[in-house]
């Protein structure tokens, strides 16, 4: 009995976590490795294992980074079963279906480029019918659901607040007559977010994998974010009369942000300006969420009660044709556009910064993490010039951040959701989903709170249970 780490291991993208039981093999979620540093590409190319030899994926939640592979795992011969919530499955669908999409509009873009530099050309990692060949193996499992996938193997998903239907993985293991119960965090979400529940309190574990993103990082408080999104309108589209640009993520940021900007308007604080959601697949998103209003909070539901759309106000346009998202480009007038992707990696974002970075008028607002070696990390970090699509472009623009929208935990929510475990009992805890310095700076305040072996594991490294 093994666990071996091939993703987000000391980094924060690509995750991938394989178990080896009673000679089956189970795959803990199977991400996308975004960014360029920590050797993504190859990654994402070479899995590190067999496809064929995966018995079943149990999938923590829809995010690209924990999702973004699984359809190329179908490419490479993968037939076994994914489990996952049902609000998982029904994002899967949009979200990898639009993943398959973006690249291969990317890959079309990047090659007329490169054919013309008389380059080789590159495809994409899997299309759209690799997707719906996934949606095939993809079962449905609610939270608090006790279910065997193979011998020796029963798991359960409780509530981990960080997306919609984002799930920890509570494992038991038995192998020659030994248990082991393994508990795997997935990522965590807020205990105060604007629109799900908190992180559920879950089973007590024997091993646990903890994501560490800001483990050494406090958030700002959510009430001040509102204030802080308004200050930055009111900054960018009246006084210097520029586009407000927000990088989001099209499930959960992005309608945090819409339901923010809908109360805005609703107390009559938000400028008379046109908001515009360029993202097909947040379309989709904010549907499916309204189909899973049982993850919902209480406050968002009794908003609800007076406005039955919080996703929605005079104003505000759901961009999806791509005709549409090009003529924002020649929009003179001030505007927020809120675009995917969030690290500003991909799809119709990348186009509107290309266009606007050049304008000292305009700002460019990051609301979440950005890993190392994306475009939002350079940008973060200061960068005077970045290339997008291979060119370079001067950076103009008025770079800004809130961190208060992140759908991470910091590392306070992170002690406060592990509060339900006895930390005598867990004799090893294994951080993963995190950068080596936060996952440093977690162990220490672990060991404040009892946990003696506290270890961040290596990219492919193999661990017995």
């Amino acid at each position: 009995m093994n666990i071996r780490f091939m993703g987000a291991a000391r980094t924060v993208t690509g995750s991938r976590h394989l178990l080896t039981v009673n000679n089956h093999q189970i795959l803990l979620d199977c991400g996308l490795f975004q960014g360029k540093n920590e050797g993504g590409g190859d990654r994402n190319k070479h899995f590190g294992f067999d496809p064929h030899q995966i018995h079943c994926v149990i999938l923590s939640h829809a995010h690209i980074d924990h999702s973004g592979m699984l359809p190329r795992m179908v490419r490479e011969g993968f037939r076994g079963k994914v489990y996952a919530t049902p609000a998982t499955v029904d994002l899967c669908e949009i979200m990898l279906l639009d993943s398959a999409r973006i690249q291969e509009n990317d890959v079309r873009y990047v090659n007329k480029r490169r054919r013309s530099h008389g380059q080789k050309l590159v495809e994409p990692l899997y299309d759209e019918d690799d997707v719906r060949e996934l949606m095939r193996l993809m079962v449905k499992i609610p939270y608090n659901t006790d279910w065997t996938v193979s011998r020796g193997v029963n798991f359960r998903f409780t509530d981990a607040g960080h997306i919609l239907g984002s799930a920890a993985v509570n494992l038991t293991l038995t192998e020659n007559e030994r248990t082991v119960k393994l508990g795997f965090t997935g990522d965590v979400g807020r205990f105060h977010d604007l629109i799900l529940r908190e992180p559920q309190p879950f089973p007590q574990a024997d091993v646990l994998l903890c994501e560490s993103t800001y483990g050494n990082r406090l958030h700002d408080s959510t009430e001040d974010s509102a204030v802080q999104l308004l200050d930055v309108v009111r900054k960018t589209c009246v006084e210097k009369k520029g586009r407000l640009l927000i990088p989001s993520f099209s499930l959960g940021r992005t309608q945090e942000i819409v339901y923010t900007l809908d109360r805005m308007k609703n107390a009559n604080l938000l400028p008379p300006i046109p908001v515009y959601v360029d993202s097909p697949l947040s379309v989709n998103a904010t549907e499916i969420m309204r189909k899973h209003p049982e993850n919902f909070n209480e406050d968002i539901l009794k908003y609800m009660e007076t406005d039955p759309d919080p996703f929605g106000f005079n104003g505000l346009e759901y961009v999806q044709e791509k005709e549409a998202s090009q003529a924002l480009n020649n929009e003179e007038r001030p505007c927020i556009i809120i675009s995917a992707s969030g690290m500003l990696e991909a799809g119709r974002i990348k186009h509107h910064v290309k266009h606007s970075i050049g304008d000292a008028r305009n700002t460019i607002l990051i609301v979440g993490y950005c890993s190392p070696g994306t475009l939002g990390a350079a940008l973060l970090g200061g960068a005077k010039e970045v290339h997008i699509f291979g060119e370079p472009h001067q950076v103009k623009a008025e770079v800004v951040r809130i961190g208060s929208y992140s759908a991470h935990a910091d590392r306070n929510e992170l002690l406060a959701f592990i509060k339900c475990q006895d930390p005598k009992q867990v004799k090893n805890v294994y951080l993963v989903h995190g950068e080596t310095e936060a996952q440093t700076e977690f162990a220490e305040y672990l060991h404040k709170e009892g946990f003696a072996n506290v270890y961040a594991p290596e990219f492919g490294e193999k661990i017995e249970l």
